[in-house]
């Protein structure tokens, strides 16, 4: 494929876009290994659901400016990062405008197709995280039944799929029944960010119940050690009514 690629600079962020005005990824030049855009940040809430050191094995489907494989390779060094892209022009820019560094033994790009790599290859995965898009914003069949299924069979038996979705604009609902079906409800969506990003979490392990406090504290060690800020997040949470009975269910 051809990936119509465009990057704009503004107030210190250096930004991708995919050929139109949707913002496909962002840096911060002198934070560059920090998630810039919340939903980017919100992909990563996984880990206040599971205690460090989880997650050894990483999947992440679609690189875009780099983003999340650069916060993994940095502030979680006991995980691997495998990532699959399918436009190999996409790896040259994020390497080249968005410091993406190179490949080692933890951190591994994959020039292909997210959904056959799912389907064909075999291994198993604490984190799948999906983020794919094209230029008109469409997930394709990184929004299908049979990929969401594929990825329930690669999960770990402590594994999270998170999901970036855009909310009522693209076909939410259909992404989320598709989600739900696929693990069998269980399915955590997040309120909306204020960019109308949706990140939806699943999982086919054992139920998952934490408790406010803990999620309080694991943010607060996370951004501690890490700079990973999901207080929005918690905040947005309670709000909701997610956080039934004072615990986080999934």
């Amino acid at each position: 494929m051809n990936t119509p690629i465009d990057i704009s600079e503004e107030s210190g962020v250096r930004y991708l876009h995919f050929g139109s005005d949707w913002v496909q990824g962002a840096m911060r030049l002198r934070k560059p290994d920090a998630l810039e855009l919340e939903y980017t940040r919100e992909m990563m809430a996984g880990l206040l659901l599971r205690p460090a050191p989880w997650p050894a094995r990483v999947l992440l489907i679609g690189l875009g400016a780099g983003s999340l494989a650069k916060f993994v390779h940095r502030q979680l060094p006991g995980a691997a990062t495998t990532v699959v892209e399918i436009a190999p022009e996409v790896h040259a820019v994020a390497r080249q405008y968005f410091r993406l560094p190179d490949e080692d033994e933890r951190l591994r790009v994959v020039i292909g197709d997210g959904a056959a790599f799912v389907e064909q290859d075999d291994s198993q995965w604490d984190l799948i995280a999906v983020d794919g898009f094209d230029s008109h914003a469409r997930a394709g069949a990184l929004a299908g039944q049979a990929f969401y299924e594929a990825c329930r069979r690669r999960l770990s038996a402590d594994g999270l799929l998170a999901v970036n979705m855009f909310g009522e604009l693209r076909g939410f609902k259909t992404q989320l029944q598709r989600l739900q079906k696929a693990f069998g409800g269980r399915v955590l969506a997040l309120p909306p960010c204020p960019s109308g990003n949706v990140v939806a979490f699943a999982t086919a392990g054992e139920v998952i119940e934490v408790d406010a406090a803990l999620l309080e504290a694991r943010a607060a060690a996370l951004e501690a050690g890490t700079g990973l800020k999901l207080g929005s997040t918690l905040k947005r949470l309670r709000k909701s009514g997610l956080l039934g009975e004072g615990r986080l269910r999934l």
